[in-house]
């Protein structure tokens, strides 16, 4: 399944990198992330609750990020599985100035989905994905321009267990704005994430 779209972003392309590089901003941004865990450099575990139509479900997946060229490009290997089913993705994430101090960011996916969730039909995925990808980046826009919405709770919560950095989404309390439809937490990724990021979430968990 081939998935591509682009978001503009209201910030310097390098903000933009930096943030989608920082498994603080992902853990925030990705949609359904509970816990993102640092296991190598550039290379991310990850629990994202999600779903599409009356499939729901809890997915550990990876991310693992490749073919840095900063700050223009990168590319982002997703996999993910749960009781839903699994999912696998490599996606290109290309950053763009467009001159006036924003960010166009451009995501081409190449996905395979197995499992219930397979089962669904590329239309309604492909639809489910991109809306969640574009949840993903206005959260991420809303953390690099307006830092106020992402300190206004308490910060995202790191540990090191036996060395690794894991990261956890701060709670919200209930009604609060980032609880909507995107926990927050690829995307890395663009960073993830796109993190996951973006893309991260996009295809592996609709």
């Amino acid at each position: 399944m081939r998935i591509t779209g682009e978001n503009t972003i209201a910030a310097p392309v390098q903000q933009v990198w930096d943030a989608l590089l920082d498994p603080r901003v992902l853990v925030r941004t990705i949609p359904g992330c509970s816990r993102l865990e640092e296991t190598a450099e550039h290379a991310y575990a990850m629990t994202v609750t999600a779903g599409v139509a009356a499939i729901k479900g809890t997915y550990d997946g990876t991310c693992a990020l490749s073919d840095l060229h900063e700050p223009s490009s990168l590319t982002m290997r997703l996999d993910g599985s749960g009781a839903p089913g699994t999912v696998g993705a490599t996606v290109e994430v290309s950053f763009g100035d467009n001159g006036d101090g924003t960010t166009l960011l451009h995501y081409d996916a190449d996905a395979v989905v197995g499992g219930m969730v397979g089962g669904v039909g590329q239309r309604m995925l492909t639809s489910v994905s991109k809306r969640m990808a574009a949840e993903f980046f206005t959260q991420v826009e809303r953390a690099i321009t307006d830092p106020s919405q992402v300190e206004e709770v308490a910060p995202a919560t790191v540990s090191e267990p036996k060395g690794d950095r894991v990261f956890t989404p701060p709670s919200r309390p209930p009604g609060s704005l980032n609880e909507r439809s995107f926990l927050t937490g690829i995307a890395v990724g663009a960073g993830l994430v796109l993190l996951g990021v973006v893309a991260g979430r996009i295809t592996r968990r609709v």
